[in-house]
């Protein structure tokens, strides 16, 4: 079924990412609105450089969105991401190494590499507090220069990672690059808390 603008991920105001379970290599999340999944994305096992494409379901026949790591190591990763059905550039994401050591922060960016907006962990005590217990679920909050911020929280599971986003309506980054911050915190964040 082909993609239109109403079965989009990113438009929904609200939506949670849910971790595959007893998947061996790789890793792949589930988005559901409600109990409704939307979306399936795959990250793929064995790979030097992260790799992660957003699908309409699990079938695979349509991809709608790639991440993609610049780099094969990199303490400040940047990951592009790639709009699937025009192949372009949407933005970036990049991992802010220093700053992520005390509490986990990325920086959006445009198209053209330009920070538009910063996605931080909720408090530095309770991060602090998340590196010696891990059953701490984490809080971030996503903020553009205006606009409403987004909230990503975890959900407590010791078993199933899962990430409910909410989006408010003035939200001023483009929904596509909220959607990829969403799938990055659940990959990489979430790898931590596992």
């Amino acid at each position: 079924m082909p993609a239109n603008q109403s079965s989009l991920p990113w438009d929904l105001p609200s939506f949670r990412i849910r971790r595959k379970v007893l998947k061996l290599f790789g890793a792949s999340f589930h988005v559901y609105d409600g109990e409704r999944i939307v979306s399936f994305c795959d990250q793929k096992a064995f790979k030097l450089r992260e790799d992660i494409r957003l699908y309409h379901d699990e079938s695979k026949s349509q991809e709608l969105m790639l991440i993609r790591a610049r780099q094969v190591i990199d303490f400040a990763a940047c990951y592009d991401i790639v709009d699937s059905a025009s192949q372009q550039k949407v933005g970036a994401l990049r991992r802010k190494g220093l700053a992520s050591i005390l509490r986990d922060s990325w920086e959006v960016l445009d198209n053209d590499d330009k920070p538009i907006g910063k996605c931080q962990e909720d408090s530095a005590a309770m991060a602090m507090l998340r590196r010696f217990i891990n059953l701490i679920p984490q809080t971030f909050r996503l903020q553009g220069a205006t606009g409403g911020a987004v909230m990503f929280k975890q959900r407590f599971n010791p078993l199933v990672y899962s990430l409910e986003v909410t989006i408010p309506n003035d939200v001023a980054i483009d929904r596509r690059l909220v959607f990829a911050t969403a799938v990055l915190l659940a990959a990489i964040e979430g790898r931590q808390q596992s």
